[in-house]
């Protein structure tokens, strides 16, 4: 396998130039919007939309009239929305379907879309995440880093390298290699997300405890998968 990464958002805004037909995209954004699908998901949460647009979620939901609107801009959530962008609110929706947009991670996973497959990645899930690329072997794999809104993230460089960390006979990218050396520098997850500038934020609000919670290694044995633009937990 060999392993890229695109670290910025000003990478993702160039992905649907590139050829990705052989390639499985895996997108990160720790803090919190994939940290939240990966929740939604193990908590039973039937289908996850991600539009990249008010507009698009608000005309999506004409359609899908029992939808649940879920997102946020600047971190909070969108006026009129059922839920925000926080994990904790994600819990306790057993088969719904889940309409969201967020600053950078919907935007993301939505950059993808011409990628062989797309898969929606966390610290929550990273054991899964492994076990499906050793299963798989696909000959490509692009490692998504959403970003805050035009600017690198660290939580999500160094989710990325924790997942590289168990690579170590593919071949790297040079990115590939700057995201492996970011995690290797913080010995503890939680160290690196409360280090990043969105960890500093949400604490400083009040949110420490969505922070942990996307610290955690392997809570779930889920993956989301996203096809046609609707996320699946995968069978």
């Amino acid at each position: 396998m060999l392993f890229d990464v695109a670290l910025s958002p000003a990478e993702i805004a160039l992905l649907s130039k590139r050829d990705l037909t052989r390639t499985t995209c895996i997108v990160f954004d720790v803090l919190r919007a994939t940290s939240s699908m990966i929740t939604a998901l193990a908590s039973g949460a039937a289908e996850i939309y991600p539009v990249r647009t008010i507009e698009e979620a608000h005309e999506l939901k004409e359609e899908l009239r029992h939808a649940i609107l879920g997102g946020e801009r600047n971190g909070e959530r969108i006026d009129g929305f059922d839920v925000g962008n926080s994990p904790f609110e994600y819990t306790e929706l057993r088969g719904a379907k889940i309409i969201t947009t967020t600053t950078n991670g919907t935007l993301a996973l939505r950059a993808c879309e011409n990628a062989q497959r797309i898969l929606v990645g966390a610290i929550l899930n990273l054991g899964a995440l492994v076990e499906e690329l050793r299963w798989d072997e696909p000959e490509r794999v692009l490692l998504v880093c959403a970003g805050t809104f035009d600017e690198f993230a660290l939580e999500d460089a160094y989710a990325a390298g924790m997942l590289l960390a168990d690579f170590p006979d593919s071949e790297l990218t040079d990115a590939a290699r700057a995201a492996l050396a970011v995690a290797r520098f913080y010995p503890e997850p939680i160290d690196a997300l409360r280090a990043a500038r969105n960890g500093r934020a949400l604490t400083q609000n009040g949110r420490a405890a969505e922070v942990q919670w996307c610290a955690q290694v392997s809570r779930y044995n889920i993956i989301g998968q996203m096809d046609g633009a609707v996320i699946r937990p995968l069978p």
